[in-house]
């Protein structure tokens, strides 16, 4: 098992109870709290802040599907994020460039209504890609799992934008 899955007492797996996550991060930002550590030594101190700032990763890691699916193929020696891998379904690309030409007209047309319409479309799009992950992972599709992380990737970057453009 992995490290932050053991430090969580979760299974590997891309599946989580996002209720259960979140009370154990809770029960262990409470036990490793700088502040309960305040009266110890130097040494006792600096553990207590290591191990809070690790607990904080996970958290932040297995709560997020991409950085939790990234990090599951990572213990199975796939980097998905490595930047030899740019390679892309001609479909997808296609369709990347769609969105931001919609992106684009709506900015230029100070359309909220469009980049709202689009966000929601966008938020479709990753949840039928965390579906998917879902799925490789169950049959053990790595490579197709790392592929989705990559897509997913463009798609968090563009819902990004979405949002600073409403913003």
């Amino acid at each position: 098992m992995s490290q932050y899955f053991d430090l969580f007492q979760l299974p590997e797996q891309f599946n989580l109870d996002q209720a259960q996550l979140d009370q154990r991060y809770r029960q262990l930002a409470a036990q490793c709290h700088p502040d309960k550590f305040a009266t110890r030594s130097a040494f006792e101190q600096k553990q207590a802040m290591m191990m809070a700032a690790t607990v904080n990763e996970a958290y932040r890691i297995l709560s997020q599907p991409l950085d939790r699916a990234a990090y599951l193929l990572n213990q199975h020696g796939i980097d998905a994020d490595a930047p030899e891998h740019t390679h892309f379904a001609s479909e997808f690309l296609m369709q990347q460039m769609a969105w931001r030409e919609e992106l684009e007209d709506a900015r230029a047309q100070h359309d909220n209504n469009a980049l709202t319409a689009l966000a929601d479309t966008i938020r479709t799009a990753q949840t039928e890609l965390e579906q998917h992950l879902a799925e490789s992972f169950h049959n053990q599709a790595f490579e197709q799992a790392a592929e989705a992380v990559r897509q997913g990737r463009f798609l968090v970057k563009l819902q990004q934008e979405i949002t600073r453009s409403l913003g």
